[in-house]
């Protein structure tokens, strides 16, 4: 179990790191939401909610809060990149929103205390 679970780990860092990859290469504009960015939050949606029943499963004692802090964002980005795909073009504001979300939810997986990072 503890194979599986730092498989899906890797993976879901992946995951933010080729969303975060896909939202750095845009920065001077013109801002859309790509497959980098769709793939990246899919992934990390994912194997998040995979690593929370590979916890749960296991006797890892799990942080309900930072768990659910991280579903409502990362379901947030899930949302606001999949209904901006076929977009042309995002607003400024929207795209600086999603990036930062993006920063946000890596920073309450690395910052907020617990067991088990992820």
């Amino acid at each position: 179990m503890e194979i599986l679970r730092q498989v899906l780990l890797v993976v879901h860092i992946l995951g933010y790191a080729a969303l975060l990859g896909g939202l750095l290469v845009q920065l001077k504009g013109p801002w859309a939401a790509n497959s980098l960015m769709r793939d990246g939050v899919g992934t990390a949606f994912v194997t998040g909610l995979l690593l929370v029943g590979v916890l749960e499963a296991g006797d890892a004692d799990v942080d309900n809060m930072k768990v659910g802090v991280k579903f409502v964002i990362g379901l947030v980005l899930l949302v606001l990149v999949m209904a901006n795909l076929k977009k042309p073009t995002l607003p400024k504001g929207l795209f600086y929103g999603v990036l930062a979300l993006t920063l946000l939810n890596i920073g309450v997986a690395v910052f907020w205390s617990s067991a088990h990072a992820f």
